[in-house]
């Protein structure tokens, strides 16, 4: 049976922000056969993209999940430029973090292994150029392995960033860990505690700051890393992260939200390091989640708040452009994978290449003909 696309994997963003039951095949959708494997869109920079994991241990922190592990263990995978064109292409994910993704998110009448066969562009454990770069940091959402980001990663590692992907261990439903143990979702059984999302989000920020000490100074390559020039990109609760990481650590210079109510408190001072805003349409002011129009008030540098007609709460992520070999139908008249995919590469690539690299972006400036899906709010923006 062929599943809508919002439901099963959670594209309504209230809906997707915390962790939801499985959702149900419509019992009137037709039986399919899923599509051959998929393939993640070429990056867009000129530059080959490497890619490799690494595990990092806190050992000054239990695991707040876990109440068993004394130390925060977390998988970092790192996308950078490399001058190796050719290689083994990384694995999308083991099929193991396929099933217990597939199963999660409610998919049962496809193959499990299915999202393993994904094909990606980056070559597995390539040496990196020897240029200083800046650096971005990617956060999921809740429930989603970070895998689901690497469309957006790749690109971004073309364009000349080497981009940090955290997988925030025990808050997806699979974590392959450095023993080969797959983590599942412990953080799903306290999802309705009162203070949930906001206790999540603060863990994240420890996480992030974790991982900023250790790419910066431990890291074998972390000479590449220019200190001065980070940044944070989060999907949903990855978002809300990216605001709480901000309040936390200066490191971080700037930050966009791709859809995430948020949870973390941005003092009265405010927040003056740039800040973007790139949602769907749960994100116009005036909306149900007013989260966006508090914390907007509170952004007292460069900042934009951007809307995309017709996106959901995955577009910003590579389920689109999987949804089609795992049997998931997109409700109609909604922005296409591949549009969505553009749309999203081209504006988190504008806020870096603004912020951290210098090259001011006349994108970011005003609406334009090329992207008329994009909405610069609040001004232009109609109401909810």
């Amino acid at each position: 049976m062929r599943l809508i696309l919002a439901v099963a994997l959670g594209l309504v963003v209230l809906a997707a922000s915390a962790c939801s039951a499985p959702a149900q095949p419509r019992s009137d959708a037709p039986s399919v056969t899923p599509a051959g494997p998929a393939a993640l869109p070429a990056p867009t920079g000129d530059r080959p993209v490497g890619t490799t994991v690494l595990y990092l241990t806190d050992t000054s922190r239990p695991d707040p999940w876990n109440l068993d592990v004394q130390a925060r263990e977390l998988k970092v995978t790192l996308w950078y430029p490399t001058e190796q064109r050719d290689g083994q292409r990384a694995p999308y994910m083991t099929p193991k973090e396929s099933e217990l993704l597939l199963k999660g998110s409610g998919v049962a009448d496809t193959p499990y292994d299915t999202l393993s066969k994904t094909r990606t562009n980056a070559v597995q454990d390539a040496e990196p150029t020897r240029d200083k770069l800046p650096l971005a940091v990617l956060s999921p959402g809740f429930t989603k392995p970070m895998s689901t980001l690497t469309s957006l990663a790749e690109d971004l590692a073309s364009r000349g960033y080497v981009v940090a992907g955290i997988d925030h261990t025990y808050e997806s439903y699979a974590t392959t860990l450095s023993d080969g143990q797959v983590a599942e979702c412990l953080a799903c059984e306290s999802d309705t505690d009162p203070g949930f999302r906001a206790g999540l989000v603060q863990g994240r920020a420890a996480d992030v700051s974790f991982v900023l000490d250790q790419l910066t100074s431990k890291w074998e390559h972390s000479d590449l890393i220019d200190h001065k020039r980070i940044a944070m990109v989060g999907q949903s609760i990855g978002g809300a992260s990216t605001v709480a990481a901000m309040v936390e650590d200066q490191r971080i210079r700037a930050g966009i939200d791709m859809d995430g109510t948020t949870y973390a408190r941005i003092p009265r001072s405010g927040i003056s390091r740039p800040f973007m805003f790139l949602g769907s349409q749960e994100h116009v002011p005036g909306s149900r989640d007013n989260s966006w129009d508090r914390d907007w008030k509170l952004l007292t540098g460069w900042k934009r708040w951007l809307v995309l007609s017709t996106a959901e709460h995955q577009s910003f992520t590579d389920i689109p452009l999987v949804a089609d070999v795992i049997g998931l139908e997109p409700l109609p008249g909604m922005l296409p994978a591949a549009r969505g995919a553009e749309l999203t590469r081209t504006y988190v690539a504008a806020f870096l290449d603004q912020h951290l690299k210098s090259r001011r972006q006349s994108l970011l400036d005003k609406p334009s003909s090329r992207y008329p899906e994009v909405t610069f709010c609040p001004a232009t923006c109609g109401q909810s």
